[in-house]
């Protein structure tokens, strides 16, 4: 048994090795010609371009791993099938969830492998390629301040916070007010500065004015050059909220930004989504296993199907599984449903689908 196990392995093995060297041959050529005139207009060193598309490699590796693995399943069956292989292992006694082991063992440990991506490595190399398009391609200086979109933010349970600009370090904020409220939402107190800067653990005011308004329309100003702020928001929740993009984010870091944001009672189900769906996408690998033996063998039993037939069946699962996760990111970041099962109803639907149909197959 240990023989044929290796055998089937390492088959399945060449067969992914050619179908993820494939679609990543054509995923990057397809995206070095639609930069590369944009690059050449800023005179780039093509050193920087190679690096620059050698950083988004895990990233695209994480997008086609899984169509790469039902794709190899699919023609490593076919093959099997071709040489009547599969039905010389069941004349001898072989079960077909034996037979499958292999597989399902290579696909669990890609999925550990692209876990591995999503937590770590696709985070910091996204962020070493966009400062080497920014800074090196493009060759556009470092910003020491960028204005922020969407200045809102809620900093605590009966107070807003809005903020102009703020660093890239996240530790200096420029045109601060904070306006406070009381239990009925009524506005008593604006504070406003002209920058607020992060120091020792604590966010200080500088040269700034406070309002009291009074039930009565009664308003006190008081003027200050200094002044400490209650804030529990880390210069890190600001250059987060800065990119607005959790890709570039580790595990931890969404984490512990979503936490400190929920103790505020603000939204976070986009990073909350994103999360989920960064730990929940890994493990298709193992879904588009099963379902790609099913497919397989549900129409023939052990005959198995065409290897053209396999293409285009691992293009169309590919696409319907595709659609079907963005539809649930999309509506999980919307609020409609909520975080963990956006992040993890796809791969429900499609392992439900897989054990149906291996349910299906003739034996």
């Amino acid at each position: 048994m240990p023989i044929l196990f290796r055998y089937l392995l390492r088959e399945y093995g060449k067969i992914f090795t050619m179908c993820f060297s494939g679609l990543m041959t054509i995923y990057l050529v397809i995206d070095f010609f639609e930069k590369v005139r944009r690059f050449l207009r800023y005179d780039a060193n093509w050193l920087d371009v190679l690096v620059y598309f050698a950083l988004k490699t895990p990233a695209i590796s994480f997008q086609i791993a899984p169509l790469a693995i039902l794709m190899a399943t699919l023609l490593t069956f076919g093959l099997l099938s071709r040489g009547h292989e599969i039905t010389a292992m069941r004349s001898c006694g072989i079960s077909l969830s034996w037979i499958t082991i292999p597989f399902v063992t290579f696909a669990a440990g890609i999925s550990l492998v692209l876990l591995l991506f999503s937590s770590t490595v696709i985070p910091l190399a996204a962020s070493l390629s966009e400062e080497i398009r920014t800074t090196r391609i493009e060759k556009k200086p470092p910003a020491a301040a960028l204005t922020l979109q969407q200045p809102w933010t809620r900093a605590g349970a009966d107070s807003l916070l809005q903020v102009t600009s703020v660093s890239v370090d996240g530790t200096l904020l420029g045109n601060v007010r904070l306006f406070q409220f009381d239990r009925r939402f009524h506005l008593i107190g604006i504070t406003e500065a002209e920058e607020a800067r992060y120091r020792d653990s604590t966010w200080t005011l500088h040269q700034g004015r406070h309002r009291q308004l009074s039930t009565g329309g009664d308003t006190s100003v008081s003027r200050f050059d200094r002044q400490a702020i209650a804030l529990t928001l880390i210069p890190a929740d600001f250059t987060t909220w800065l990119a607005g993009d959790s890709e570039l984010m580790t595990f931890h870091d969404i984490r512990a930004y979503t936490r400190r944001r929920h103790q505020h009672g603000s939204q976070a189900a986009r990073f909350q989504t994103d999360y989920y769906n960064r730990i929940a996408f890994p493990f298709v690998t193992v879904i588009m296993v099963l379902v790609g033996i099913a497919l397989s063998l549900r129409r023939s039993g052990a005959r198995g199907g065409s290897m053209t037939m396999g293409i285009g069946q691992a293009l169309a699962v590919g696409f319907c599984y595709w659609t079907t996760h963005s539809i649930a990111i999309a509506l999980g970041r919307g609020g409609v449903l909520t975080p963990l099962l956006a992040g993890w109803m796809a791969n429900l639907l499609f392992l439900s689908f897989g054990l149906y149909l291996m349910l299906k197959v003739r034996y």
